[in-house]
């Protein structure tokens, strides 16, 4: 058995770090950090080691709280103070201890040897400084270089992140780039000084999977070709079976597990990353028919308990687990678990319950009337020119969109951000006023309805939106929160909405007791179960799901989607889930709409879509998308889609995507492609699905199943 503080990773025969010098760029060892807060001492970090070699890729992952960014804000020394204090261990960088170094001395260290790219870069640029002013700062306090050297070196940098027309790109400033270009400006400025190591810290959890493929391949040929160490903190296991060398799984505040990407991927000796592996709905294998889940929460980290911190979640404790574990050595000579029964893992776990997608497919429902049904549905915004000249522009942000879902069935919608499937669903729920179109729900027009009309069809419509914190209002309890609908439309009086809460709240798999606490009373997904919660009030047969796991964790992300799905075989509900995690769309959905620029390009059933997919933007959001297999990943040759959505204010004439697409010909430029069925209910708005069907029958393209 070793502690936790003397790991020592060997490298990997093919990995960059094996045959560069044996000696460890960065080294943390037994970090201890503490927050004083108003209840006590919170311990987030315990006692973790971990060390990274010039040139390797590492990555960091567990649940939201278990004490990854902190270590990361710990290796920077950019903890909150008075609050925050690193209480024991080193860091040591190149053999330097970083606590030991005075603020002048971190500050030369910090931008110049070490960088950061944070998580949000919208919230990490300044929005009133420009694109160059931001890029030539670090260059001038740590490099000295003058004012044109600088910009020289700012529009160089920006080259090298993929960004053209530096030029003029370097007066813009943040909120005129897109959320990928602003995620490529941070990288920029991360690399002005040329540091050896870049902390990435969540660097594309707000992207879409083919920006985030964009970026991911740029950080890994920087690093390949500069010997640039990266340390990815990252819940996405796609991500890190794509490009880490090794993994630090992180719970509780204390690593529970290490070793080489393929064996946390291929033989997890802790049932933590049992757990998280298998939580993750996976687009190389069959559809399984319930997601396994991690159930519980983590330990408070005001007192966490003595035993082991997993054994109150864990499905194979023992006694022994009342002895609290240290990193034990596996078979690997790199791989390390903090549980004692590492070794009988492999048996006790088996395989992840699969069942072939026709066996998990229930019929779906056999109606004549859609539940809903849209038809040309188009959307314009006006917004003011720029310019001295002034005047009006126009953004096309949908465009002759047409669909209809069956009852009892869930529609997925997907797409890059900006392809207008968030206002498809605002349009449905009549929170945005149509340009033109027609929305039926069971047979009525909503975009017609009149007041009084809207009102009752909305006790049937019903929305469950992206971020719950920010969707329940923070002075009200949870009780208030789901009756307020309730006595809004007249529903119930006050005694019977406080026993519907409780009704409701077992019914989504919260306590009832849980009606007196405030959301930031709750875990992430606790409150995405009140807004559940909230949205059955009602008794709605129609909900929109409005990217309603993305900002979850993976095991809490298996949690509500499994919720949605039995509440949908126990109530009968109807669902428009818009999400642009493809595998989550794959599992919980019956038919499919790809949506680019406004417009749709492709609508299929599930399976059918992701085997066969026709249109050449489904194929390549489907190859962009990773997969959590690190021997699947480092065979596939990257294939991340090329260039930027362009501006609805200004879309491509001919086929909107024509712009990126690979298989583009002066037809595509010439006139929109009407959307047709070439197979049975499988419809395709390009003029060459013809050429790819008879091509496709003999490939079936990037989706194994």
């Amino acid at each position: 058995m070793r502690q936790a503080g003397t790991a020592q990773p060997t490298p990997r025969s093919g990995d960059p770090a094996a045959h560069s010098d044996d000696r460890f760029l960065l080294e943390v060892q037994d970090l201890h950090v503490h927050f004083e807060t108003s209840r006590g001492v919170v311990r987030a970090v315990e006692g973790i080691s971990y060390a990274i070699r010039a040139g390797e890729i590492v990555a960091l992952v567990g649940e939201s709280g278990c004490g990854k960014s902190v270590s990361a804000l710990s290796i920077m020394r950019l903890l909150s103070k008075p609050a925050g204090r690193i209480v024991g261990g080193r860091i040591l960088f190149e053999g330097r201890d970083l606590l030991g170094l005075s603020d002048e001395e971190m500050r030369a260290i910090r931008g110049r040897e070490i960088a950061m790219i944070f998580q949000e870069p919208m919230t990490s640029l300044n929005p009133v400084m420009s694109i160059g002013r931001q890029l030539m700062e670090p260059l001038q306090i740590h490099l000295g270089m003058s004012g044109e050297e600088a910009r020289e070196r700012a529009k160089e940098l920006l080259g090298l992140v993929g960004i053209t027309d530096a030029e003029r790109r370097l007066d813009q400033y943040p909120h005129q780039f897109s959320g990928g270009m602003r995620q490529r400006v941070m990288i920029a400025i991360g690399l002005a000084c040329n540091p050896k190591l870049i902390i990435a810290d969540e660097p594309t959890t707000a992207l879409d999977v083919t920006i985030q493929a964009q970026i991911l391949e740029l950080m890994r040929d920087l690093s390949r070709r500069l010997n640039i160490a990266l340390l990815v903190i990252t819940h996405n296991l796609g991500i890190v079976a794509r490009y880490a060398h090794r993994v630090n799984v992180m719970y509780a505040a204390r690593i529970v597990e290490e070793g080489t990407a393929e064996e946390i991927f291929g033989a997890p000796r802790h049932p933590y990353t049992i757990g998280l592996l298998r939580s993750v709905p996976r687009l190389d294998r069959p559809r399984s028919e319930k997601l396994e889940t991690i159930e519980g929460l983590p330990p408070n980290l005001l007192d966490p308990p003595k035993t082991c911190r997993f054994a109150p979640r864990c499905p194979y404790r023992i006694a022994n687990c009342d002895i609290d574990p240290s990193l034990f050595d596996t078979e690997h000579p790199e791989h390390r678990s903090a549980c004692h029964r590492w070794r009988e893992l492999a048996s006790l776990a088996g395989a992840p319950r699969t069942v072939p997608a026709e066996a998990a497919e229930r019929a779906l429902a056999d109606e004549t009337l859609p539940a809903l049904a849209v038809e040309g549905l188009t959307k314009h915004f006006e917004v003011s020119a720029k310019g001295f000249a002034g005047g009006k522009a126009v953004v096309r942000a949908v465009e002759d969109v047409s669909f209809s879902i069956a009852p009892g069935t869930t529609l997925g919608l997907v797409g890059e951000s900006g392809c207008g499937k968030t206002t498809v669903g605002r349009l449905i729920l009549r929170l945005e006023e149509a340009t033109s179109g027609r929305i039926a729900f069971e047979g009525r027009d909503l975009a017609g309805a009149s007041g009084a009309e809207l009102k009752r069809l909305r006790t049937r419509i019903q929305v469950i939106f992206q971020d719950p914190f920010s969707s329940l209002n923070p002075r009200m309890t949870v009780g208030q929160i789901i009756a307020e609908p309730m006595r809004v439309h007249g529903i119930a009086d006050k005694r019977r909405a406080g026993e519907r809460v409780a009704e409701l709240l077992t019914q989504v798999g919260l306590y009832p007791y849980m009606a007196e606490r405030y959301p930031h009373q709750l875990s992430g997904g606790q409150r995405q179960r009140v807004g559940i919660a909230r949205a059955l009030a009602m008794n709605p047969s129609f909900i929109v799901c409005d990217e309603p796991v993305s900002a979850l964790d993976v095991s809490i992300q298996g949690q509500i989607i499994n919720l949605l799905e039995e509440l949908q075989e126990r109530l009968g509900l109807t669902y428009l889930f818009i999400a642009h995690d493809l595998a989550v769309v794959r599992h919980i959905s019956h038919r499919v709409v790809v949506m680019y620029l406004g417009r749709v390009m492709e609508i299929a059933d599930r399976e059918e879509l992701y085997a066969k997919p026709l249109h050449p933007y489904t194929r390549a959001l489907l190859d962009a998308a990773p997969v959590p297999d690190p021997v699947i990943e480092r065979t596939r040759a990257p294939r991340a889609l090329k260039g930027e959505l362009p501006s609805p204010l200004n879309p491509p004439q001919g086929c909107v995507f024509h712009t990126r697409c690979p298989l583009a010909i002066d037809a595509c430029r010439a006139g929109v492609p009407a959307l047709e069925e070439l197979r049975p209910n499988h419809f395709v708005a390009c003029i060459r699905a013809k050429e790819s069907l008879g091509r496709n029958e003999a490939c079936s393209g990037p989706a194994p199943s």
